[in-house]
């Protein structure tokens, strides 16, 4: 009975069959998947320490500003203690504490406003991911 040439040398293994093309597929979806959300993990820790940092330092630099306005309007007060321009100088001081104050706050509200993009990195990748994927 004659063989049947195949084409191949024989020390070639044979081609990997279909359950072994899903295998492998299947391996190189879950390694993407696995990377994204790595990168998903990087982005949530960075976030966390940024604002870890921005609460620390702002809470620092809040309290040597008011102790240093505090110490300088006393100083100050004190030297118009012994005259007539006491209270000028104490609603002076006030209404300064409060423009700053008030500018302050707007610009805190347009920096929460205008904050990054949380998860830009992340959801760029994916992008790509579904343009290389659908064309």
């Amino acid at each position: 009975m004659p063989t049947v040439d195949s084409g191949r040398p024989e020390s070639q293994p044979p081609p990997p069959g279909l359950l072994q093309s899903l295998k492998t597929y299947l391996r190189t979806w879950l390694e993407l998947f696995r990377t994204r959300l790595e990168l998903f993990a990087t982005e949530i820790e960075e976030e966390k320490e940024r604002v870890q940092e921005i609460a620390v330092l702002g809470l620092t630099s809040f309290c040597c500003l008011a102790l240093g306005l505090l110490l300088l309007t006393l100083f100050v007060v004190v030297c118009f203690w012994e005259t007539r321009y006491r209270l000028p100088v104490l609603g002076g001081f006030a209404v300064f504490y409060l423009a700053v104050g008030a500018s302050v706050a707007a610009l805190v509200r347009k920096k929460a406003r205008t904050k990054p993009k949380i998860f830009s990195a992340t959801l760029g990748e994916l992008a790509k991911d579904y343009k290389h994927l659908s064309s």
